[in-house]
């Protein structure tokens, strides 16, 4: 009986626990769904995008002469500036003409000789004319004085042919310049033997300015271009030919701007370029030939490009370019993205994204497509594109298309 009553207050304490826990566990609050997260989204709108295609070129002088000489002798003086300039007609080199001269002299003598015969000639066939008139000399003699004449006439010219080739030689004795333009290294002196069309050249001539910029391109992309050309995705810049500008070799742009002037009809079978040729002003010789020079060409102007901030863009684990969008039910969608090339620090996307798409472009790595999302207020997301926008230019800027 003791034993009973002193089991019953633990028992009382049970119960009283067992109905606390109870109540405790009614009265407790339900859990709260987590808010949707905001994101900052850009807005997507088309706009219109002249299109440039940066490739390496060489510099080649629009003009080029090789001055060899056309009669042999001695060179008595040299008459310019090695690396100056020279006009066209001017003279470069005087070689000895003692023995052109001679043979120049030799040739008038045979003129003279020639005209003194075709007055004899003459006369005497005028003579015979007369006397042919009352039989006085026969026919046969007048025809043979006639003939004698004629030859006279082409004795006299062909000593002016002589006379000519004679004093050509004597005017090759000074060795002109044929084109306007920079004297390159000279490599004679005076007292050097030099003979006539020999294979070594005197001096090379070149003009450089305006100069020419040979570039090579992939005949593919040639094809590419001319079929969003046909198709309507690209309208040609204005002008009949395309701009083109220059980046030098230490990486500062070249200010004048040039042109496109042609593509080469050939396609090269060891590389599969084609050669395009661009001509620029060069007042200054800034250009030299064979430097090696970077052209931006212009391709083409899409009037609907839609561009995507490089951070909005990410890369799935076989590589192809995805972003992630908020859809109009507040989802989060995932878009598998075509891109043609990087714009400055944006791709330039032609599949994948539309205008109007509200692009995400911040925190990507806690979305996942489904979840919900909540667009930012316009002034945060456009400050988050655009900080964005200047972390992503420090990437890659190239891109294969998917």
């Amino acid at each position: 009986m003791k034993s009973r009553s002193r089991s019953m207050p633990a028992v009382l304490a049970l119960a009283a626990s067992l109905l606390l826990g109870g109540c405790g566990e009614a009265d407790a609050p339900a859990p709260v769904a987590a808010p949707a997260p905001k994101v900052s989204v850009l807005t997507l709108a088309p706009q219109p995008l002249t299109l440039n295609t940066e490739l390496a070129g060489r510099t080649a002088p629009y003009l080029v002469a090789e001055v060899r000489p056309q009669v042999s002798g001695i060179v008595k003086e040299r008459l310019f500036e090695e690396g100056g300039r020279v006009k066209a007609g001017q003279t470069l080199y005087r070689i000895d003409a003692a023995t052109y001269e001679a043979e120049l002299e030799s040739a008038k003598a045979g003129l003279a000789k020639a005209q003194a015969n075709v007055a004899t000639a003459r006369l005497k066939a005028q003579r015979f004319d007369e006397l042919v008139a009352i039989d006085a000399v026969s026919k046969q003699a007048r025809d043979d004085a006639s003939t004698a004449l004629k030859q006279a006439e082409a004795d006299v010219a062909t000593a002016k042919a002589a006379v000519k080739a004679a004093q050509i030689n004597v005017d090759y004795a000074r060795v002109s310049a044929p084109i306007s333009g920079q004297a390159g290294r000279s490599t004679v002196t005076p007292g050097a033997l030099v003979t006539a069309n020999q294979a070594a050249a005197l001096v090379t001539v070149q003009q450089l300015d305006p100069i020419y910029v040979d570039i090579q391109r992939a005949s593919g992309e040639l094809l590419a271009l001319q079929r969003d050309f046909a198709a309507g995705r690209l309208k040609r810049v204005a002008g009949d030919k395309a701009r083109v500008k220059l980046k030098l070799e230490d990486g500062s742009e070249y200010p004048l701007e040039g042109a496109l002037q042609f593509a080469e009809t050939t396609v090269d079978p060891g590389t599969g370029n084609v050669t395009l040729r661009a001509v620029f002003p060069n007042p200054d010789r800034l250009l030299l030939p064979g430097m090696y020079v970077n052209a931006v060409l212009e391709e083409g102007v899409s009037e609907h490009a839609i561009l995507a901030p490089h951070a909005a863009v990410s890369r799935d684990p076989k590589g192809n370019a995805t972003a992630l969008v908020l859809g109009e039910d507040g989802k989060v969608q995932q878009r598998r993205l075509k891109i043609e090339r990087a714009i400055g620090d944006q791709w330039l996307v032609t599949e994948g994204l539309a205008a109007g798409d509200r692009l995400i472009v911040d925190g990507l790595q806690k979305l996942r497509p489904g979840m919900s999302a909540e667009a930012a207020d316009p002034a945060a997301a456009t400050a988050a594109a655009a900080t964005h926008a200047r972390a992503g230019s420090s990437g890659p800027q190239a891109a294969a298309a998917n």
